[in-house]
């Protein structure tokens, strides 16, 4: 793959943060890597129209095989995917919904705007939208699915419970430092479109499942909690995950009523399960990027986890050779212990801060431009611990009570991207002078 001639600038507070050669090379990976997964390119390159069939990653579709041709995207990457499937499919198209954190506007599908991180009711109103659109479908009848996170809050049918309560139950897995697999283990059995339970509701129709993958190793069950895959959990095991993380002892959680997802292999014979694009092809553009700019680079995992603190003190002291470049793709958790404000990726960064010497930045940013805040993530150097100590801001107490967001705001660091319509996990790489 060719590193892209022309990339789009995604940073938007680029001049504030380039104050070294060290940061600009950074952002210039950051670019790269961003570039690379764009939705709407990707998407181009892997559905493409002669004629009457489409062209897709794993499988051709004759359109006049099918009497209706139906168009459902989900997800932070909704919105510009499906300005793509909309072009590509044009009048053939006979109806469609997206469903996304930002609207959109189409010619051929209706745009819903949902909430995120957590299940809410214009959510399930836009979902039941969809299962009213796909009931009654037939094997003459095709589906296009725009799968991508954020898919899990998104795509809404809380089984015999509430929003809120759901909401409850996942603050208290994030709390818990709980992985996004079983996070979603759990959302699973506590929904009725999730966990494969969307594929029984569209057959025995013929479904092209297109699939941005956020989550490390990219497990496609574990993708906004698989609605078109075949899950292998049971409700047992998300009864266990509860237990683990002793959430069973909130008074809310104890009235939850578990669902079984469908295991009939018949509903999922007519998916294709294609996924489009992940974190790998970003990996491998930033790899390129930052080779051509004289650092010896190795992209060192795609499946990253870990206590984002902890790795952030890791990338910090990690044995490097000069002028060189780590890269790691991933997922990183939070243990919730205080109610400040903040991601994932800003802690990783904070964490690195406290630790970190004159000759490395370590950054850590999220695709989606979005680090459950308006900031994706930070570049952490030598230089804002200096800038902490000056302004006695202390990173220890930031730290303690997860509030990264206003560390990076007063200190400088944090990235601004807004969102992106990209959704492969997070980056996060070491750069050594």
């Amino acid at each position: 793959m060719e590193i892209p001639s022309s990339p789009i600038f995604y940073i938007k507070n680029r001049e504030a943060l380039a104050t070294t050669k060290l940061r600009t090379d950074a952002l210039d990976i950051i670019e790269a890597g961003l570039s690379a997964v764009e939705t709407q390119k990707v998407m181009r390159e892997q559905v493409t129209r002669v004629g009457d069939t489409i062209f897709t990653g794993k499988k051709n579709i004759l359109l006049s095989d099918f009497n209706r041709v139906f168009v459902v995207a989900i997800g932070k990457c909704a919105v510009d995917a499906g300005v793509v499937l909309d072009d590509v499919l044009g009048d053939a198209i006979t109806d469609g919904i997206v469903l996304d954190v930002k609207k959109g506007q189409f010619k051929h599908l209706s745009s819903f705007v949902g909430a995120h991180p957590f299940s809410s009711e214009q959510n399930i109103y836009a979902t039941k939208w969809i299962v009213d659109m796909l009931t009654g479908l037939t094997k003459q009848d095709l589906v296009f699915f725009v799968i991508s996170g954020g898919g899990s809050a998104l795509l809404s049918l809380p089984h015999k419970t509430t929003p809120e309560i759901l909401e409850d139950v996942v603050k208290d897995l994030w709390r818990c430092g709980a992985t996004i697999k079983e996070v979603n283990t759990v959302r699973k059995h506590l929904s009725d479109i999730s966990g494969g339970q969307f594929a029984k509701l569209v057959y025995p129709a013929t479904v092209i499942s297109l699939i941005f993958s956020d989550v490390p190793g990219n497990n496609i069950e574990t993708i906004a909690s698989g609605p078109a895959v075949l899950d292998k959990t049971t409700k047992i095991d998300a009864e266990k995950i509860l237990h683990k993380y002793w959430v069973c002892h909130n008074p809310k959680t104890r009235k939850l009523e578990f669902v079984e997802t469908p295991k009939n292999k018949k509903y999922f014979a007519n998916i294709t399960n294609i996924t489009v694009v992940s974190n790998d092809r970003a990996l491998v553009a930033m790899k390129q990027k930052a080779q051509s700019l004289g650092y010896q680079t190795r992209i060192e995992s795609n499946a990253i986890q870990g206590e984002a603190k902890k790795l952030g003190e890791e990338f910090a002291v990690k044995k490097m050779k000069a002028k060189s470049c780590l890269l790691y793709g991933g997922e990183s958790t939070v243990a919730i212990k205080g109610d400040g404000e903040g991601g994932r990726n800003q802690e990783l960064a904070l964490g690195a801060t406290k630790k970190i010497d004159n000759h490395r930045v370590v950054v850590a940013v999220s695709s989606d431009g979005w680090d459950n805040s308006d900031i994706a993530g930070a570049i952490a150097d030598a230089g804002d611990r200096v800038r902490a100590e000056e302004r006695g801001v202390s990173i220890d107490e930031h730290l303690e009570y997860n509030n990264s967001y206003n560390f990076w705001k007063r200190c400088g660091g944090g990235i601004e991207i807004g969102r992106t319509g990209i959704n492969v996990a997070d980056f996060y790489f070491i750069l050594t002078e």
